[in-house]
């Protein structure tokens, strides 16, 4: 699986951005697909994900009400919608994806996918 991440850019507390995720290789109704951040001087952490078969969605609390992930069988492309945008939400934006059979929660840990687009900036300012 390869993934094209983009749609980054610098904008003002409130505003919104939606990143896209473009997917190439195998059919990917196995597969889930999630968006990762980090900021400077911290870990990557988990944003939001999906399970492309179910179209099942999972959030960070620090982002459930403000951002939505959906995804475009039809392009290959997931999307993360994010409005109310805070400074704090300023990171490097990566998607992953990971050939995924586990019913439950969604993987949330960086270790746990296998494959990575590359970061798109996102920067908040207030």
């Amino acid at each position: 699986v390869q993934l094209q991440a983009s749609g980054g850019g610098v904008v003002q507390t409130g505003d919104f951005l939606r990143l896209s995720c473009a997917a190439s290789g195998p059919t990917l109704s196995s597969y889930s697909i999630a968006w990762f951040r980090q900021a400077p001087g911290k870990e990557r952490e988990f944003v939001a994900g999906i399970r492309w078969g179910a179209g099942t969605t999972f959030y960070a609390g620090s982002v459930k009400g403000r951002f939505t992930i959906s995804r475009d069988s039809a392009k290959s492309t997931v999307y993360l919608q994010m409005n109310n945008l805070k400074p704090e939400d300023t990171a490097l934006y990566y998607c992953a994806a990971v050939r995924d059979f586990v019913l439950g929660d969604i993987r949330r840990s960086e270790v746990q996918y296998d494959y990575w687009g590359q970061g798109t900036q996102v920067t908040v300012s207030s």
